[in-house]
């Protein structure tokens, strides 16, 4: 049931955070959002803590280095990859001290198949995803390391209830055909979506738990993130234009990571926030009492470029949003 993803009336960060201390962003995190909270990511630290170098770094026997400022498949591992992995277990040893007794869901985040192939240079130049081989075997890879990454953290919050984010922000242009070559004259071509479908299928599977698929960008596939195993979709609500596909897809049991406050904007006020959740809940003819129930309020994206002050304002102005989400469902 979608309902037990999360408790009612939850809110929840994408992923990024500014800072670069795990411990004390994640003493923030478990304090703004109790219900909901999520291990930070902290690309302030440098390469190695972005999103693909997180990604590249749980990758099983494919080894990465950074090269012109981009990750790269290389033949063996060396002090890029080292430094990827060290962050890692910084986070969780962070985690570790700071949640170990935590008995709620916590949502971890990591980069899938498709934007990842969409980043990684092949050893001989150009990008992973204009060799589908190379596109098959990252996504086996990611798959393999999701579920030792999962299982890892599992054995550190033994009483925890674990939910995996994967964020894939380059898959519509994935599928339409828009990943630009280096030169900027060409695009690889498009990847089918039973491919596509197959490969995000295969590593949702790995995890084990309940898997929530981020993608902030136009034409969100929804149908294929929900034939992929989604429980729940992460969406920026303003990017919304196809309700019919929305409803179906929350009709069909996947629940929904609102991203209602765009993180480039000032922190709008919890009401406003509320009322933009209320307003597309309406419009898709749901009773209003489950959208406390069916729905996480979270920031469009993530908020690795905001200040810390806005950072907070924005997720706290998130939680009291969900909180009214869930008094009117009590009212």
């Amino acid at each position: 049931m979608t309902e037990t993803l999360w408790p009612a009336g939850a809110a929840t960060g994408i992923g990024s955070l500014p800072g670069t201390d795990p411990a004390e962003a994640l003493k923030f995190v478990l304090g703004e959002l109790p219900d909901l909270p999520f291990l930070p990511e902290l690309p302030a630290r440098g390469a190695g803590a972005d999103i693909i170098g997180r990604g590249a770094a749980l990758l099983t026997e494919l080894p990465v280095e950074v090269y012109a400022g981009r990750w790269k498949l290389t033949g063996r591992p060396g002090r890029d990859l080292r430094v990827a992995r060290e962050f890692w277990q910084r986070d969780l040893d962070a985690l570790h001290e700071q949640a170990a007794e935590y008995d709620g869901v916590i949502k971890l985040q990591v980069v899938g198949p498709w934007t990842l192939a969409a980043s990684l240079e092949l050893p001989l130049g150009g990008r992973a995803l204009r060799d589908h081989g190379a596109a098959r075997e990252i996504a086996e890879s990611l798959a393999d390391g999701v579920r030792r990454h999962v299982a890892d953290v599992a054995a550190r919050l033994p009483r925890a209830r674990l939910l995996l984010q994967v964020d894939e922000p380059s898959l519509p242009a994935v599928l339409a055909g828009r990943i630009a070559t280096d030169s900027g004259l060409h695009t690889y071509r498009h990847v089918d979506t039973s491919t596509a479908r197959v490969a995000l299928a295969e590593v949702v599977a790995a995890a084990g738990v309940p898997v929530v698929i981020h993608c902030c960008a136009h034409d969100v596939p929804l149908a294929l993130l929900r034939e992929a195993g989604a429980a729940a979709v992460a969406i920026d609500l303003a990017l919304v234009t196809d309700l019919d596909a929305l409803g179906e897809t929350l009709d069909a049991g996947v629940a929904l990571v609102a991203g209602a406050a765009d993180p480039r904007e000032p922190a709008p006020a919890s009401a406003e926030i509320a009322q933009r959740v209320r307003e597309l809940w309406r419009k898709l003819g749901f009773p209003a009492a489950q959208a406390a129930e069916r729905v996480a309020v979270a920031p469009s994206c993530g908020l690795a470029g905001a200040t810390q002050g806005a950072a907070r304002a924005l997720l706290a102005a998130c939680r009291d949003a969900a909180r009214r989400l869930l008094d009117d469902a009590n009212a």
